[in-house]
């Protein structure tokens, strides 16, 4: 049984940033992707990124605001949120799988672990 962990959700500020960690215990993924899903809307696609070449991609609402990113010391995967607004509160997932079509990268379906999440707020 695959148990990601998240890290490093919270209260911030608008403006503000915040860094987000996913880690696999002795693992490492070919892909790591973060969605999120906010009270009454669905699950939607934040950033992914393939573990060897580090090919990325984002949602278009984050895009320039965003980073993932891989820690190759801890086998973590990163997102470093910037410039964050009210509009991205929610709940954050990090999620991994070895075998998806990168085609299919904004698909939730297609990747097999995922963590328990993790809450980003962002109010004044």
């Amino acid at each position: 049984q695959v148990q990601l962990e998240e890290s490093g959700g919270g209260l911030v500020q608008p403006g503000g940033s915040l860094r987000l960690s996913c880690t696999a215990p002795g693992r490492t993924f070919t892909y790591y992707g973060w969605f999120r899903q906010a009270p009454g809307k669905e699950r939607e696609f934040v950033a992914t990124i393939k573990w060897s070449s580090r090919h990325t991609d984002y949602a278009d609402d984050v895009k320039g605001r965003f980073t993932i990113s891989r820690d190759n010391a801890q086998n973590a995967a990163i997102l470093q949120m910037n410039s964050l607004k009210p509009e991205d509160t929610a709940v954050y997932y990090c999620a991994t799988d070895n075998r998806l079509i990168w085609s299919s990268r904004r698909m939730a379906e297609q990747y097999d672990y995922w963590g328990r999440g993790t809450q980003v707020t962002v109010s004044s």
